[in-house]
């Protein structure tokens, strides 16, 4: 029997590329406020493992939960767009 590993995805904008093999990824999502029943979008940024520096501001990424890399680095890229 064989163990499927569901890691999470998310799809962003790189919005900055400045340290070394890492790139800060930005995540939008839309969340239903529950008492208003309005939606809002909620961003939050990630922080996610570019070994060969190849991103560069506003390249659109798909990035993949992985075993942590550093304190905040907990993110690596899986397909850029």
């Amino acid at each position: 029997m064989e163990k499927t590993i569901h890691r999470k995805q998310f799809k962003g904008v790189v919005v900055r590329s400045a340290v070394h093999k890492t790139a800060v990824v930005l995540v939008e999502r839309y969340v239903k406020h529950p008492r208003y029943k309005k939606y809002m979008r909620v961003s939050k940024k990630y922080k996610t493992h570019d070994p060969e520096n190849t991103l560069k501001v506003g390249d659109k990424v798909l990035i993949e939960e992985c075993r942590p890399i550093s304190k905040d680095k907990h993110f690596k890229i899986a397909s850029a767009q």
